[in-house]
């Protein structure tokens, strides 16, 4: 460490500096076993090329000191090694300059050699070694291009690899290599990581004596006891003179502890530990232990935790002269955390915050008297009435309000969706799963965790001050920016790789005036990114994972507080220098640091670990707690959360309950229980007005709760709403034609004034109260059977749809249709038992290569002509029932259409296996989730198999339906199998034991018999699980087994229903009807969104035919949520996509208390008593 630190400050005059160069180079040789040291390392290499310096090199470590200096990239010897396929040390040298993940260039590098590595596996039939590189060394791109991935992996099923297409002209080895070579070359060459490296430097002839006469000159430097003629024999310790004739050596100076932020993190300095001669040091020493005194309080209280003791030696007058710059330099000396024992001068900033925050000697906590209660303020200003309840669908993690947009909040959710609500009109504007925007410039550690557990969830979400960005911080690594720009525009702006592990927090903060992000994770790192993603800041210092981040201001100065989960508090200037404070939180664990809106008050909230809740204000000038508040339940199961409004009240989620303080009195002034259904500890957060709370539900959703003046704004947003809904489509504006900023609408949110009385929640439906209120204008609607306005569409033009090309000869009914999980293609199965699969091609019109209803695709085939079609008994084709699933890699599907089960791949279209011959015959398949070898088979004779792919076995037969299976769904997270029947029955099953939990009935309508296909299908929160029926679309709650909503065919939409599907974010329900029509309904209420008429997608011709032509199966694409695929009962399928105006299916259906989408309540809500005598 004295090498580090000398190397950053010049010595002021030059003592015994001595040419090392004879007794370097003469008794002196360099062997190959030098330890690694970077500084050497170039000029090693350059000696053991230089002329006439040294024998020839061994070329073995030759390439080993360029590698593991990155110093020179050897081409030739490159070359050697890969057309020789020592792919070990092709990729050993390439590691000292580049790693997989460091650019696109490396990566397909990487990729080549590893590919190349793989081929020559398969070439030689070597299976074993094939799987092997396929999982250790191509895994890693499957991250990337998870297509190209499963299309590698697919070579393994194919006799020659050289059936594949693109490979058909591979040659023999040799050729393949030198064809790759080729390859690898362009991309060294435009790797900028290979800049300059690709030719050996000219270096002058004695640039290494120069630069290690420096070294060793260092060294004599930092000798404690440095003699004229040192005697110096070898480069492998660090060099130090003897003492002369037994002398002591000068006494080492230790700086205060009061004179420094950290004191438990210096080590003492010697005579010559800095620039300063001995005599110099111990002036400046004295010097700072005078001036003590002059550093404010929390930069001056010592840690009482800490074990250091404070050992000053007095410094005698100093003989020489020293500079007055030198001294005046000297009075606030600062160590930085990163360079022991070295001294740096405060910065205008430092001295500035110095003289803010004066110095005081205890750290006890002192109590205050609590002022009596002022008349400026009433309990009703506390936002405590339930104005209403949304229902998020998965647990929510993190909630933040718009700071001028007072109603728009942002929400995070365990599954790593956010989701932008609109709490006036109850309407949900922008839904984002978790996506990962750009994997090429991820991390490898972020690829190998997301490739072994891809669960994440949302930590933190924060606006930004200007109201623009929404920064969101996930439990792995990631931290992404979306950029809002108006109502429904939510648009990705930046990804970044932050921290190894959770980010656990992130805030926004203006260090020299320009707009960053500050975040923390469980490396015990905080960084500032600029919002390019460029590095700003790296603070270092917490032993502990670090919990929160705390940015703020005062008057110029612009610091940091940071708390880690071992109960530490640290706070930070924006300079690297090291942390300023380092102090024990109450309760020593997880903590909040937050300031009152004015930044004038500091608080912080925590929990201990055991379970011991604490709740305190600061006083910031002296670093010590100025107040606790009581009123905190004991043992606690978790860490409590809080927030400050109006510069006058705090609020804690504990014990099921909201609690809130005055700040100016420490015991508790009231609690609420927000009308039940709250977590033990509930998270929870004010709007800016503080008119506005918003507190997390035990049941996956947030309630809203509001004060007078609140109730009024969201009342007066819903009358708004309703006005708008109530113009005629040709006089409705589209979004796209909405402005993008927000100064229009958030001008009309800040003259609001308030809204109504809260409505009663019932298992999350709204009920109509009979002593709400409401605004005039709703009570004197004219046309209540029409509330709010239905988005129809009946011309072509006012959609986008492609039909799947193909040969018509052998079109039938489509029975079964699916996307690829990639969502690359369409797979349609009809009931002749043939599968069709169609692809689009990535190309400059479609550069995702994914499914659009803008490009027609390509009837798919392999070279072969080989046709999917499945075994059909004698038995007539209009008995048989089509069934089909598909891996999760898409590499093979299996279906059965009456027969045997066959197992084909998706590549060559060949049958790998069939197996479950009838009777009886197979009527719906569902893969494991976890376990593609495990396929759940539902079966003619109303049992399910749960059947072994790879042992040929059928483990257990599940019996309970009285007809034949219909439907089949796994739920992850509940680890329970859902099957459905055409008896009208749905059983619930554990899959761990396969043993039945419980049957429920459909309730259909009266006189209806129990017959028709039921489908199932599971909410991408594995609860709420999506029921369809001929006579019903239904909710249940899986967890409860219990339904919770229920729409039945009605007017316009009043056919049987043929097919439903959630849409891949699970927001839709797309559903299918007989007359040709498909409905699109809000997936929360099932309230219908909008219709898209047969006009609009069936061509004239077909609709004229002698039969009637209608939809017979509905799919969603897997990434697209307004994207939809129909296969038709004419054998024809469809791809329809909104118009490129609209990019969505309607308007976001209002919610107004009672009412259901225009209609009478009775087709959607049913988990009341009233609405079950309906």
């Amino acid at each position: 460490m004295q090498r580090q630190s000398a190397t950053r400050h010049q010595p002021t005059t030059q003592r015994h500096v001595v040419d090392f160069s004879t007794l370097l180079f003469n008794p002196l040789k360099f062997p190959f076993s030098v330890p690694r040291e970077p500084s050497f390392f170039p000029l090693l290499l350059f000696s053991l090329n230089a002329k006439h310096e040294m024998e020839p090199p061994n070329p073995r470590n030759q390439s080993k000191l360029e590698q593991e200096s990155g110093f020179f990239f050897n081409m030739k010897y490159f070359e050697e090694k890969a057309l020789a396929g020592e792919w070990d040390e092709v990729e050993r040298y390439l590691s000292g300059f580049t790693k997989v993940d460091d650019n696109r260039y490396s990566m397909k590098i990487f990729f080549e050699i590893r590919k190349q590595k793989y081929l020559e596996a398969l070439d030689k039939q070597d299976r074993g070694k094939a799987v092997e590189v396929l999982v250790k060394d191509l895994k890693v791109f499957s991250t990337f291009n998870e297509e190209l991935y499963k299309e590698i992996t697919q070579l393994l099923t194919l006799e020659n690899f050289r059936e594949n297409e693109q490979l058909s002209k591979y040659g023999d080895t040799k050729s393949a290599r030198s064809i790759m070579l080729v390859e690898l070359k362009k991309l060294i060459e435009a790797n900028p990581l290979f800049r300059e490296k690709l030719a050996f430097p000219g270096l002058k002839a004695s640039r290494l004596r120069t630069l290690i006469n420096q070294s060793l000159n260092w060294q004599h430097q930092l000798c404690k006891n440095p003699r004229p003629n040192p005697d110096i024999k070898t480069l492998f310790t660090d060099h130090s003179c003897s003492t002369p004739n037994g002398a002591r050596a000068p006494t080492p100076v230790t700086l205060p502890v009061a004179a420094v932020a950290k004191p438990s993190t210096y080590a003492p300095l010697g005579a010559h530990g800095g620039p300063f001669p001995p005599a110099a040091a111990a002036a400046a020493a004295a010097n700072a232990n005078a001036n003590a005194n002059a550093l404010a309080g929390w930069m001056a209280n010592a840690n009482p935790s800490s074990s250091v003791q404070s050992a000053v030696v007095a410094a005698s007058a100093s003989s020489l002269p020293i500079p007055q710059n030198q001294v005046s330099g000297l009075k606030h000396p600062r160590t930085p955390s990163n360079v022991l024992g070295m001294i740096e001068y405060g910065s205008p900033e430092h001295d500035h915050l110095m003289k803010r925050l004066r110095s005081a000697q205890s750290a006890d906590e002192v109590t205050y008297p609590a002022p009596p209660q002022q008349a400026s303020w009433s309990l009703d200003d506390l936002p405590r009435s339930v104005a209403c309840t949304i229902h998020q669908g998965s647990n929510v993690t993190s909630m933040d309000f718009h700071p001028s947009h007072h109603t728009l909040l942002t929400v995070g959710c365990s599954n790593g969706e956010i989701s932008l609500w609109e709490v006036g009109t109850r309407e949900r504007l922008v839904s984002k799963p978790f996506k990962i925007l750009d994997m090429a410039s991820c991390s490898v550690p972020f690829q190998a965790s997301i490739v072994k557990d891809s669960s994440i969830s949302v930590s933190r979400v924060a606006w930004s001050p200007d109201g623009n960005l929404i920064g969101v911080a996930f439990t792995k690594h990631l931290v992404h920016l979306h950029a809002y720009q108006g109502p429904n525009d939510l648009r990705p702006h930046l990804e970044i790789d932050a921290h190894v592990g959770s980010v656990n927090d992130l805030a926004f903060s203006h260090p020299n005036k320009k707009l960053c992000v500050v975040t923390c994770g469980d490396d015990k790192l905080i960084k500032v990114w600029d919002l390019a993603g460029n590095k700003l800041f790296n603070f270092e210092g917490h032993e502990a994972p670090v919990y929160s981040v705390c940015p703020h201001q005062k008057e110029n100065i612009q610091f940091i507080f940071s708390t880690a989960v071992d109960g530490k508090i640290k706070a930070w200037l924006y300079d690297n220098m090291g942390s300023r404070v380092d102090y024990d939180a109450p309760g020593q664990w997880c903590t909040t640091m937050l300031y009152s809106a004015d930044g004038s008050r500091l608080f912080s909230c925590g929990t201990s670990k055991d379970g011991d809740s604490f709740l305190v204000e600061w006083n910031e000038s002296e670093g010590k707690i100025k107040r606790t508040y009581s009123g905190f339940r004991k043992n606690s199961s978790g860490v409590v959360q809080f927030d400050t409004t109006r510069n006058r009240f705090l609020a804690v989620g504990d014990d099921n309950q909201i609690k809130f303080w005055d700040m100016d009195n420490t015991n508790l002034l009231t609690s609420t229980e927000a009308e039940g259904g709250l977590p033990s500890l509930p998270r929870l957060r004010f709007n800016k007005e503080g008119n506005l709370l918003v507190v997390t539900t035990a049941d996956n959703g947030f309630k809203v709760l509001a004060n007078a003046n609140g109730l009024r704004a969201l009342r007066t947003m819903e009358a708004r709403s309703y006005e708008a809904s109530r113009m005629p489509l040709e006089m409705k504006v589209s979004s796209s034609a909405i402005g993008t900023g927000i100064g229009p609408v958030v001008s009309k949110v800040e003259r609001i004034d308030s809204p109504a009385r809260p409505s009663p929640i019932l298992n999350g439906v709204e009920q109509m109260s009979k002593g709400i209120e409401k605004p005039k204008i709703l009570e004197d609607v004219p046309d209540k059977t029409k509330p709010w306005e239905l988005t129809e569409i009946v011309e072509p033009t006012q959609c986008r749809t492609v039909t799947m090309p193909e040969n018509t000869e052998n079109a039938s009914k489509v029975a079964r249709l699916l996307y690829t999980n990639s969502g690359v293609g369409v797979l349609a199965l009809g009931t002749n038992g043939v599968q069709k699969l169609w692809k689009w091609s990535r190309n400059e019109q479609n550069p995702t290569g994914k499914a659009t209803a803008s490009i027609v695709p390509q009837h798919w085939q392999p070279t072969s002509g080989l046709i999917m079609t499945n075994d059909i008994p004698d038995s007539s084709e209009k008995d048989a029932v089509p069934c089909i699933a598909l891996s999760k890699n898409d590499s093979y599907v299996m279906s059965a259409c009456g027969g045997r089960v066959s197992l084909f791949n998706m590549m060559t279209f060949k049958v790998m296996t069939t197996f479950m011959p009838p009777p009886p015959a197979s009527t719906f398949l569902a893969f494991h989730p976890q376990d593609n070898n495990i396929i759940a088979i539902g079966m003619e004779d109303s049992a399910v198999h749960i059947y072994n792919v790879r042992v040929d076995e059928v483990k257990t037969k599940l019996r309970g339906h009285q007809k034949r299976i219909t439907g089949l769904a796994f739920s992850t997270s509940l680890n329970i199998l859902v099957s459905s029947g055409a008896d009208a029955q749905l059983f619930f099953w554990n899959s761990e034991n396969w043993e039945k939990i419980k049957s429920v009935a459909l309730q259909l309508p009266a006189g209806k018999a129990p017959q028709g296909d039921t489908r199932v299908q599971f909410h991408s929160d594995q609860v709420r699980l999506l029921v369809s029926h001929e006579s019903q679309l239904a909710i249940y709650d899986a967890n409860k087994m219990e339904r919770i909503r229920q729409w039945t065919p009605q007017e316009v939409l009043s056919s049987p229903i043929t097919s439903a599907v959630y849409s891949c974010n699970s927001q839709l329900v797309y559903a299918t009807f007989a007359d040709g029509n498909i409905g699109i309904f809000d997936a929360d209420s099932l309230r219908l969104r909008c219709r898209i008429a047969p006009s609009a997608y069936i061509s004239q011709t077909s609709s004229n035919s002698s039969q009637a032509v209608h939809p017979s199966v509905v799919t969603a694409h897997p990434q697209e949520a307004n994207q939809l695929a129909v296969g038709l009962t004419d054998g024809s399928v469809k791809v329809i996509e909104p118009s490129e105006a609209e990019r969505k299916w309607g308007l976001p259906v209002p919610v107004d208390n009672g009412t259901d989408n225009g209609r009478t309540a009775t087709s959607s809500t049913t988990n009341t008593s009233e609405q079950l005598q309906r």
